[in-house]
């Protein structure tokens, strides 16, 4: 009787010890959290510190938004899904040609381009345009076209993203390339400071994407974001690549 009234009291007094360590612990890290935050820039772009730091997101996590499910983006969608999406966007050839951008539709592209060829520089509310689209799904014959039609290779989204960073976040090395080629500025900035530099060295599978990129006697991988970082420092964080970064000696 006498051990287990010592043993209660033991566990009595070691109670508050734990609880007290517990919330000394969560102080702390809400204060290392708020020390964090207060070295953000006013400015920062919150979309562009979750472009270069998605991988620390878990993954496996359901989409809460309203008709999103796994089940919807892996549904391949067959020709009539398509033919009838353009039909109801027939009357309303801004929408139809960055449709047809974003989902491949290169003859639609085409006619509409030979009936309006303005409607190639056309604008969504976040100023993307049919080559961003094109962009970063990859479609190279897409982006041909546009190029081909005019399109503008500097152009820039709200966020200032040109077509080139779309590609480079998405991890589309040969539309990457044909960018470059036309003239696309390898180290344009959005307004979070983000090259498309920045965003290739946070995909987990982008050897040949950095290596287009490094590879460039023009590329500047110096370059900071608005937090101070630069590609290299990305990559080790995010890319078993970042020893690639090594290539840039040859070049400066």
């Amino acid at each position: 009787m006498h051990m287990m009234t010592t043993l209660q009291q033991e566990k009595d007094i070691s109670s508050p010890t734990q609880d007290q360590s517990t919330e000394d612990s969560t102080a702390e890290d809400e204060i290392e959290m708020q020390e964090k935050l207060d070295h953000f820039p006013e400015d920062f772009n919150q979309l562009d510190l979750l472009e270069t730091h998605r991988h620390l997101i878990p993954t496996g996590t359901q989409s809460h938004w309203p008709g999103e499910s796994e089940d919807d983006d892996e549904e391949e969608k067959s020709e009539d899904w398509y033919q009838a999406k353009e039909e109801n966007l027939k009357d309303n050839p801004k929408e139809l040609i960055l449709f047809a951008a974003e989902n491949n539709r290169l003859e639609t592209i085409q006619r509409l381009l030979s009936v309006a060829p303005d409607l190639v520089s056309v604008m969504d509310e976040d100023c993307y345009t049919p080559l961003h689209r094109a962009s970063y799904n990859g479609h190279l014959a897409v982006v041909q076209e546009l190029i081909a039609n005019g399109a503008d290779v500097h152009a820039v989204t709200l966020d200032g993203w040109t077509p080139l960073h779309s590609a480079c976040k998405w991890n589309n090395p040969a539309v990457a390339s044909f960018l470059l080629q036309h003239g696309a500025d390898i180290n344009a900035q959005t307004k979070g400071s983000l090259t498309p530099l920045h965003l290739a060295a946070a995909n987990r599978d982008s050897r040949q994407l950095l290596e287009l990129l490094l590879m460039n006697r023009y590329v500047k991988p110096q370059m900071v974001n608005k937090l101070g970082e630069t590609a290299y420092e990305i990559a080790r964080r995010t890319d078993v690549y970042h020893y690639l970064f090594e290539i840039v000696d040859y070049w400066t």
